[in-house]
């Protein structure tokens, strides 16, 4: 049984993404919660008795569309792979209800509302704005959601399934790699460029605290508007503090313009982009040779491929399965480890005997570590305030010559600055 779709469909999307963030799920062997006697789920929102019917909110139009078609990908493709072995639990199949958010915040509110009645849960809400704007919601209507994005906020939410390293943990072990093997030091100027949003923050807040632990000051941040046509500002001010390493918080179109800018301004610092800068389109484009010469990405996972990594194989033959004309693609990789993360509960649920919203919630509660093999760091669940995410990142260089056009540098980079990252409830 294909998963069916609401909307838009399975989009053999052009334009590749960064990090390999995949694979496995379950509950570990740290994983003490009970179960085996209870009996077969009953009907609930979203469970008519034999499929379980998950939201996913998403861009699939916009300029954001680059990241949510590829991410919807790997969410269809693993349970493609995962219905074709029977569904969860070996009996139920999954579908896909999906809906365009177009990376607005007020058309992520509206169509949550519109399917939250059919779902048992949401595999993928992409965005950190968007997934603040429904986080009340959530909240009062019990249900449980994966962010796909990866701010610090989403760790200590009883109503989120977050996945990978948070942002903050990135630009925490970017500094750590430019201090010790990417020739810096705590006297080098040190600048950052965000988008102005709550996106662009969580990484300004990870090079805020990488300030405090590892003792220099951030010498300059400039802030943009999503869609800004123009940064010859921007690179103007980074270039007139002498920026020698700028971390940038961008999406991909907006970090193509950037750089392309900095490229005509002969200004070459050491960038670093935060993982959702990147896309593989760039590693083709007639930026690609500044980008070889002076960017970084930091993210998570491998290179596509790497079989050195245990689920890396798995990922990449139900790709070529079940949906051939997808492109290599860190994006997919990410939705990829979405559904696994929320396979793992729902099995949990299912062995609870339990598929309604509260059951759902409390099988989040009862996992303990789950492993993703490798493509992202193993992530402690268990209950919101007990949970550890990964605190590891790779470095990847731009190479056109690899799939999606990254190479590591630095496989799982895991600093003790990073470790001592401290994770806080959102605020709202």
């Amino acid at each position: 049984m294909r998963v069916t779709k609401k909307g838009f469909g399975l989009a053999a999307a052009a334009l590749s993404l960064m990090l390999a963030v995949t694979a496995c799920g379950g509950a570990g062997e740290d994983d003490d919660a009970g179960g085996g006697a209870a009996g077969a789920p009953g009907r609930t929102a979203g469970f008519d008795g034999t499929t379980i019917k998950l939201g996913v909110l998403t861009p699939l139009s916009g300029t954001v569309a680059v990241i949510g078609q590829p991410l919807t990908a790997g969410n269809e493709v693993f349970f493609e792979a995962l219905n074709a072995k029977g569904g969860i639990a070996g009996k139920y199949k999954v579908e896909l209800v999906q809906e365009d958010t177009q990376y607005k915040t007020d058309v992520a509110v509206q169509t949550y509302n519109k399917i939250k009645s059919d779902v048992v849960a949401f595999t993928q809400v992409l965005g950190t704005a968007p997934t603040l704007a429904v986080l009340p919601q959530l909240r009062a209507d019990k249900i449980l959601a994966a962010p796909a994005s990866l701010d610090a906020l989403w760790v200590r939410e009883d109503n989120l399934l977050p996945v990978g390293g948070p942002y903050q943990v990135q630009a925490i072990n970017a500094i750590d790699y430019y201090l010790t093997d990417g020739g810096g030091s705590t006297d080098s100027v040190i600048c950052t460029m965000i988008q102005d949003d709550v996106y662009g923050e969580a990484g300004q807040q990870g090079i805020d605290f990488a300030a405090e632990k590892y003792g220099f000051e951030v010498a300059n941040t400039q802030r943009f508007k999503v869609g800004t046509e123009n940064y010859a500002g921007q690179i103007g001010a980074l270039a007139g503090a002498r920026c020698e390493m700028v971390f940038l918080v961008a999406t991909p179109s907006d970090a193509a313009k950037i750089w392309g800018t900095a490229a005509q301004a002969r200004y070459a610092p050491q960038w670093f982009g935060q993982s959702p800068s990147y896309t593989g389109a760039l590693a083709q484009s007639a930026i690609a040779p500044y980008m070889q010469q002076s960017v970084l990405i930091v993210a998570e996972g491998t290179e596509w491929g790497d079989e050195s990594v245990p689920g890396m194989k798995a990922m990449v033959d139900d790709l070529a399965k079940y949906a051939p004309d997808e492109k290599p693609d860190y994006y997919f990789a990410f939705g990829y480890n979405q559904a696994r993360a929320m396979t793992a509960v729902l099995e949990k649920a299912v062995e609870n005997g339990d598929l309604s919203r509260d059951g759902i919630l409390k099988a989040s509660t009862e996992l303990g570590t789950v492993s993703f093999e490798g493509l992202t760091g193993d992530y402690r669940y268990g209950p919101a305030a007990e949970r550890n995410p990964p605190r590891a990142s790779t470095i990847f260089k731009v190479d056109p010559a690899k799939p999606f056009g990254l190479a590591k540098v630095k496989y799982l980079l895991e600093s003790d600055a990073a470790r001592e990252f401290e994770f806080k409830k959102a605020d709202l």
